[in-house]
Parts: C-alpha cells; sequence; structure tokens
C-alpha cells in the first residue's frame, strides 16, 4: 500500500520513470535506449519502495497502557542521551534517537497514547541526520504529548535528503499508540524525549520498527 502523505511524490517519480522508458523505447541509440529504460525502471521502483505503507501490528500493551510508548518510525537508533528539557518536561529528560535511511519506511506513527499539547514548525539546517547536531539544528517538527502516565516529545527533522516534513498532528487531538500522523521525505532522523528515569528498553545501534517496536515505559 503507498501512503497517502507521500501521493504527491509517488506519481510524480512514476510519471518520471515511465517517461525515462518511454524515451528510451524510442531511442535508436542501443546503449542509451537500455540506460534511459534502466534508470527509468529503477525510478519507479524507488517511488514504490519509499512510499510503501506496510501494515503494523502494534502491541496490545501499548493500546491498553499510557505508559508504554513505542517506536515512531523505522531506523536505527543512534544516540540515547540525558539533557536539559525546559518547554514541556522542564528538567532532565532522555532523548532517543532514531536514524531512517532512504530505504526505510518513512511513515510515522504517534509513540504513546494522549493528546497533542503543542506541535510546533521550526527552521533549520540540513545537516546529514546521522550528526547529531541534527537534533537541534535541523528543520524539524516539535510535537507535545501528554497522557495520565506524564508527557513525552517526539520531533519530525529533516536531514541532508529529507526537504519536506508532513505533519497531522495538532493541539487538541487525542491519539492511540501506533496511530499514523505523518511523513519525512527522504531520510531523516526521528527523536522521542521523555522524563529522566524513564525505563528505555532499547539499545545504541538496534533496529526498531514504527508502530510496533516498545522503546520505554513512563514511570
Amino acid at each position: 500500500m503507498i501512503t497517502r502523505y507521500g501521493y504527491d511524490n509517488f506519481l510524480a517519480l512514476i510519471a518520471g520513470g515511465f517517461a525515462l522508458m518511454t524515451f528510451g523505447l524510442w531511442s535508436d541509440i542501443p546503449v542509451l535506449k537500455w540506460l534511459l529504460i534502466a534508470f527509468g525502471g529503477l525510478v519507479c521502483f524507488f517511488a514504490l519502495w519509499f512510499f510503501r505503507n506496510p501494515t503494523r501490528t502494534v502491541p496490545q500493551e501499548a493500546l491498553s497502557d499510557d505508559a508504554v510508548v513505542i517506536a515512531p518510525a523505522d531506523g536505527k537508533v543512534v544516540q540515547i542521551i540525558t539533557l536539559e528539557e525546559p518547554r514541556l518536561i522542564k528538567g532532565k529528560a532522555e532523548r532517543i534517537s532514531i536514524f531512517l535511511s532512504p530505504l526505510d519506511v518513512h511513515v510515522n506513527r504517534v509513540p504513546a497514547n494522549g493528546e497533542i499539547v503543542f506541535s510546533e514548525y521550526r527552521r533549520g539546517k540540513f545537516l546529514v541526520a546521522m550528526d547529531h547536531r541534527a537534533s537541534e539544528e535541523n528543520e524539524q517538527t516539535i510535537i507535545g504529548l501528554k497522557n495520565n502516565k506524564g508527557v513525552l516529545i517526539f520531533k519530525q527533522m529533516t536531514g541532508a535528503l529529507a526537504r519536506r516534513i508532513v505533519n497531522e498532528a495538532k493541539p487538541g487531538d487525542r491519539f492511540k499508540a501506533g496511530d499514523e500522523f505523518g511523513m519525512m521525505k527522504f531520510g531523516s532522523r526521528m527523536d522521542v524525549i521523555v522524563p529522566e528515569g524513564t525505563h528505555i528498553l532499547v539499545r545504541e545501534g538496534e533496529r526498531v520498527v514504527g508502530g510496533e517496536t516498545v522503546l520505554c515505559r513512563l514511570q
């Protein structure tokens, strides 16, 4: 299934891919013909792969327990650090950073049950998403969520390739863990920030699956 967040880019890439293949078929130069056909096919394959939206099975514990926080995106945990979070948590916090390569599923999911209490788009740089400075300096959307167990923040960030963020989570909206809310196009980074003392269940270097992997439990 193709995600609705990427219909515009998906259709543009598919059209471009078919156009290249068509020009290739018309070409009288054998090398150019097969290069255009091959490249057009790769463009179409990339569109189908990047904008795919596979079905995910959200853990029942995440749906029934507000303390459970799941991965909002596919990718690799590249950093877990302690920092100060003055806005919503207002004190020491733990940040779990997930890097998404262009090959990962880029549909984003809400990491826990609760109500969105703020959502802010912030302009910034386009550093490579593996660079840890990206968490503070890159263009990003910052989203705050509150439930009966506490508060948390999750952030969509651009990378060197990702230049567009889609976010449908607005203040006042209520979500269940695993609900789709947006997408990042193309390679990018996702942070989850929780209060200090939260029981972290993943490690740096571990791969996580959006909507399925349990990241931590709020205390």
